[in-house]
């Protein structure tokens, strides 16, 4: 199947202009962009070096030395030059234009003749390329390539960095496949599967398209490559000295054909990724086999492995998937990275079909763990996100570590900070899609913006106007460019529980339902419009008993966004406070909180301490431990925690009667 031109540009024809989210377009152009900028070229006092810039100056001949980082330290270049590809389409920039033409001549020149680009193997390993599939990473450096020159190509209509890629992916093409004397495998990390259907959809050629299907296809079958590639290579690792354990297939989803599998397992950003490329050819081919991998997996990934913030990836052993409803708080892993490739994952699947779940999740997600991993000023970052921090045990426990009381300048393995600016950076692309029949246009997100859409009958402006996540008030306008019949569906979000009132030009309007999308079809006039209030209300969530961690506790929920107690508003240890299960919530906005944030109020209890000063004792008689005290809590956002003092916070809170 073939991806319209028409389809492919409409996803560039929207902009956002929104209270909200202004605030974060901005920061990402004005300081993250930037900032990472500077971090790539080492020029952050007391960040961890990057080196990745120096790297590309090596390959290329410019500068002599050694190669420096992870050996996928050349992926940190290329999601850096995708957001400013995304950043570049919104607001034109012809000082950061000139600075990504010039890291561009530099990847060009780093470029072998046959196509082949990685840093690591031109400066570190060369003549060794394409031998250590399972742990190098190289096409998932080159996907991450793929992707920027597809989004600088889209914004900028310049081809260099595109024909570099194309000439990458031919290469590649020509290495890997069924055919006599090629390679039958695939990178262990995948990437490149997702990376290939944009290049197909920019450049039209269908050669990258099967590619992505064969790297599909051949994972998981057996005989195992990977497998037989380690023993090939003597048994051995780029991680570790000396022999080492066979390759744990599970980890990188290779452990079962893809239409097989029906339980995220392994590593998390990997699982998401490849489960993005999946959704894409299950779309472009009408694979019914890939669709219904798709769902089993979205399923189970959200349904028993997920994070009430939308974190997915519960042990740091690995990054990865443990089992199903083992969700710990305080040892978590939640990597950035991984929610960011379960909105992507959303994403395919609402092209796919409409339903509302995959946008509620991809809501959640971006409002909670994506973007309260960066720093309100753009310039700190978590690539761990808990749900319960006690500083001192994130310094003195081995086992606690990875999960840091503070957000961090840069990190020595620094994924997550460029996919956070890639993604705020194309944010329009993700509120509205079109369905295949082009009639009906759905709203996925409630982010104020302006539109520009191709329906079959004809043009029309769509401008929306939002108060969320504080208030709940929508408006849109909608300018057909002539009259004519078509279908506005606006989702009916999980947090409203199906209360929501709509009016169409001032009156009551009675609309349809279907896969949690309110239907208007009507004939649509210039100036149409339409208000939609969800309702908007704090509540007090529960999880399944199978989440042993969540065992009596409750979280405050507040339409997408989630909340916690921090110890700078409720004192500490935050684990002796309760909240009493029939408190009632005043939510109020507090414009002196970093910048204006609706907080929560309720009563609670707290032991009191008290009866412990003077004693050394460690245990003691429950009878004899005291009462509980009452006290007010407040709740703030958890995107904001950790912006103010470090201290501890905890989303899940222990519940009282009384």
């Amino acid at each position: 199947m073939t991806l319209s031109t028409r389809e492919h540009q409409n996803s560039r024809q929207v902009r956002i202009q929104d209270g909200f989210w202004n605030k974060y377009m901005e920061l990402v152009r004005s300081t993250v962009i930037p900032y990472q900028w500077d971090a790539l070229n080492d020029r952050i006092p007391d960040a961890e070096p990057s080196r990745a810039i120096k790297n590309f100056r090596i390959a290329a001949g410019l500068e002599e030395g050694e190669f420096w980082g992870f050996i996928f330290q050349d992926s940190d270049v290329a999601k850096w030059l995708e957001a400013v590809g995304y950043s570049l389409a919104n607001h034109p920039d012809s000082e950061l234009e000139q600075t990504a033409d010039e890291v561009i001549d530099l990847i060009a020149k780093a470029q072998h003749e046959n196509g082949y680009l990685n840093t690591y193997f031109t400066i570190k390993e060369p003549g060794k390329e394409w031998t250590n599939l399972n742990d190098a990473h190289e096409l998932y450096c080159a996907g991450h390539m793929m992707e920027a020159a597809v989004a600088y190509y889209e914004s900028t209509g310049k081809r260099k960095l595109l024909d570099v890629m194309c000439k990458f992916a031919d290469h590649i093409d020509s290495v890997f496949g069924p055919e006599p004397g090629k390679l039958k495998g695939y990178d262990g990390h995948q990437e490149i599967e997702l990376a290939l259907v944009k290049l197909y959809r920019a450049t039209g050629e269908e050669r990258y398209l099967k590619l992505s299907q064969y790297f599909i296809d051949e994972r998981g079958a057996k005989p195992h490559f990977l497998v037989e590639e380690w023993e090939k290579r003597g048994r051995t690792s780029h991680w570790a000295k000396g022999p080492s354990p066979s390759p744990d297939l599970q980890y990188n989803q290779s452990h079962l054909p893809v239409r097989e599998q029906s339980v995220a397992v392994g590593h998390s950003v990997r699982a998401v990724y490849m489960y993005t490329a999946m959704a894409d050819l299950a779309r472009l081919s009408g694979d019914q086999g890939l669709l219904e991998a798709c769902r089993r997996l979205w399923d189970n990934t959200t349904k028993k492995q997920m994070y009430i913030t939308g974190g997915i990836g519960s042990t740091h052993h690995g990054e990865a998937f443990s089992f199903d409803y083992d969700l710990p708080n305080d040892t978590i892993y939640a990597e950035t990275c991984a929610s960011i490739g379960l909105i992507f994952f959303a994403n395919r699947m609402l092209q796919l079909e409409a339903k509302s779940e995959y946008a509620d999740v991809l809501e959640r997600a971006l409002y909670n763990n994506v973007i309260g991993s960066m720093s309100l000023d753009g310039k700190q970052y978590f690539y761990v996100n808990p749900l319960e921090v006690w500083p001192e045990a994130s310094e003195r426990n081995p086992s606690r570590r990875h999960v840091k009381a503070v957000r961090q300048k840069w990190f020595g393995c620094s994924c997550c900070p460029p996919n956070v600016a890639r993604l705020l950076s194309s944010l329009n692309d993700y509120i509205y899609t079109v369905s295949a029949d082009r009639n009906t246009v759905y709203t996925h997100l409630f982010i104020g913006s302006e539109a520009q859409l191709e329906l079959q009958g004809g043009k029309i402006a769509l401008k929306q106007q939002s108060s969320l996540p504080w208030n709940n008030h929508v408006k849109f306008e909608v300018n057909p460019e002539t009259d004519g019949i078509f279908t506005l569906a606006l989702r009916i979000p999980a947090w409203c529980e199906g209360k929501a009132e709509m009016k169409l030009n001032g009156l009551p309007f009675d609309y349809s339902v279907k896969d949690g999308y309110a239907l208007i079809e009507r004939q649509w006039a210039k100036g149409d419009v339409i208000e939609w209030k969800p309702e908007l209300q704090t509540q007090l969530i529960t999880a399944r008993p199978e989440v042993r961690a969540n065992a009596g506790k409750t979280a405050i929920v507040r339409g997408p966004l989630v909340y916690c107690l921090e110890a700078v508003d409720n004192g500490s240890p935050l684990t002796v406070v309760s909240i009493l299960r029939d408190t009632k919530l005043d939510a109020k906005f507090d414009d002196g909180l970093l910048g204006g944030a609706v907080v929560i109020e309720g009563e609670g209890r707290a032991e009191d301490s008290a009866v412990w000063s003077g004693s050394e004792d460690l245990y003691r008689p429950l009878a004899s431990a005291g009462k509980s005290k009452p006290v007010q809590l407040k709740a703030v956002p958890y995107y904001l925690w950790g912006n103010r003092e470090q201290g501890e916070m905890i989303v899940w809170i222990r519940t009282a009667s009384e």
